[in-house]
């Protein structure tokens, strides 16, 4: 990959390469969008007259097509320039956008999100491989802080902007607004843009990119399913099973190619040992992350009746919080190392997500939005540091797939916390009402269980972080065999 990098940012030392900025604005700018849709699912089921849980594919869909293409972005990436990668990125996520917006029916905005994720897939490891090749070492955790405010905050302020759109109309405004956003930045961007290292020719093992997207894909939809109710549970675990049977068979043929030297997705990744680490750290960390996402609205929503709006307001200082720090906890790495961060950051998700198991129907909203903030402060106190000792554990050649392996392992991490926490939150509250308990009370039973569960696997995360070394000593640091 780096054959021909320039030695231009590199001599900036302390100031953020432009490339890389114009990279954290458009992820910005297409991450956005995977949680946009959540607060406009009534609407939806009232315009295009669908039920509730096929308007939930606009979200589902999206996180799907990630899954399934995320994979097969590492090879995409070593065969163009960084200029034809954002182009095809930007201009595919375009296209996406506006076939959404215009959607005369349910099936055609399904279509315009799949597009729109597709071009999302690609921008996200286009960024950890442009920045791990362009940046000096002593700056990454700095300028990893920028990108976790793209990969992280995006998300969680998804809901809060789009309740504020919502207000003054239709949902398809939530695809017209991003619109022009989008082609300012593709336009400046491909203005701006120089391209960094040079396009290795290799060829595309097919059979491993049907595996990928069928495993993946097929993990993240069986995983969605759950929380469909009982009568889809059957289906649903044939689909995980099936999923998680491909992609066995997906690592078996990585395996074998990587001695041939041309694997889909180089799983000698996982050899580097911090890099493993960070990889499963930030899985269970992104489990806990979406999993409060999901039940948090739910709760302000159906339990306390509050509006979208409102509800993303509430929860607004939290992403707020969590992208003002980024760039801060960067420059707290760079200075310390990882060990002053990520362990009090584990710490700090644990106690959140144990105080939301205290939540009540009079419970103060001070408290949530101070129970919402702390996790969020501690999720950009442990994302920063992971990110970027995890890929500054590998070698150059290896970022694409590095930064591949970490987009797809996101995805499912999501999926699963999301079908986690509703599967258990769904079967509490099913079983406490055919024992004769009021709706409400089963519903807040159904939604503490489900944190408590989230507490505990987040438990793991303290573990980990105990195991992690303060920085990566070298590039070549492989885990023994």
């Amino acid at each position: 990959m780096p054959a021909a990098i320039q030695d231009r940012p590199t001599a900036q030392a302390g100031k953020t390469p432009l490339v890389v900025r114009l990279l954290v604005l458009a992820t910005f700018v297409v991450i956005l969008n995977e949680t946009l849709m959540i607060n406009a699912i009534p609407r939806l089921m009232e315009s295009m007259h669908v039920t509730e849980q096929a308007a939930q594919w606009v979200s589902t869909a999206f996180m799907l097509t990630m899954a399934a293409v995320i994979p097969v972005t590492g090879w995409f990436l070593q065969r163009v320039t960084t200029r034809q990668g954002y182009a095809i990125a930007m201009g595919v996520f375009i296209a996406g956008t506006a076939l959404s917006a215009a959607a005369p029916t349910f099936t055609i905005l399904l279509l315009g999100r799949i597009v729109q994720a597709a071009g999302t897939a690609v921008m996200m490891p286009l960024l950890m491989t442009t920045l791990m090749t362009v940046v000096p070492e002593q700056d990454r955790g700095r300028v990893m802080g920028n990108v976790t405010l793209a990969i992280s905050v995006a998300p969680a302020m998804g809901p809060a902007i789009s309740g504020l759109i919502l207000q003054l109309g239709s949902w398809r405004l939530l695809f017209v607004a991003v619109l022009p956003v989008a082609g300012a930045v593709t336009y400046f961007g491909l203005r701006q843009l120089d391209n960094i290292g040079e396009p290795q020719v290799s060829t595309l093992d097919w059979a491993s990119a049907a595996m990928a997207t069928l495993g993946f894909g097929g993990l993240v939809y069986g995983l969605s399913l759950f929380g469909e109710g009982a009568a889809h549970l059957g289906p649903s675990i044939g689909i995980v099973v099936a999923g998680a049977a491909t992609i066995a068979f997906f690592v078996i043929r990585q395996l074998k190619l990587q001695r041939t030297g041309a694997p889909l997705m180089d799983l000698r990744t996982l050899k580097h040992r911090t890099f493993a680490l960070s990889l499963a750290l930030m899985c269970i960390a992104f489990l806990a992350m979406m999993g409060s996402m999901i039940l948090l609205p739910l709760y302000l929503q159906n339990l306390r009746g509050l509006t979208p709006l409102q509800t993303g307001l509430l929860l607004m200082p939290g992403g707020l919080a969590m992208g003002v720090l980024g760039p801060t906890v960067g420059r707290i790495y760079d200075r310390l190392g990882s060990r002053p961060l990520v362990l009090p950051g584990s710490i700090g998700i644990v106690l959140s997500l144990a105080g939301f198991t205290q939540i009540s129907t009079t419970m103060p909203y001070w408290q949530v939005l101070a129970l919402h903030a702390l996790l969020m402060v501690s999720l950009a106190a442990t994302f920063t540091p992971i990110f970027t000792l995890g890929m500054g554990a590998l070698p150059p050649n290896m970022y694409p797939h590095g930064s591949s392996i970490l987009g797809t392992l996101q995805q499912v991490a999501a999926a699963v916390g999301t079908a986690l926490v509703v599967t258990v939150m769904s079967a509490r509250t099913t079983s406490l009402v055919a024992d004769g308990t009021a709706t409400a009370a089963a519903q807040l039973s159904g939604m503490k269980l489900a944190f408590v569960i989230a507490t505990v696997l987040a438990a793991g995360t303290i573990v980990v972080a105990a195991l992690l070394p303060n920085r990566t000593t070298t590039s070549g640091e492989v885990m023994a065999h």
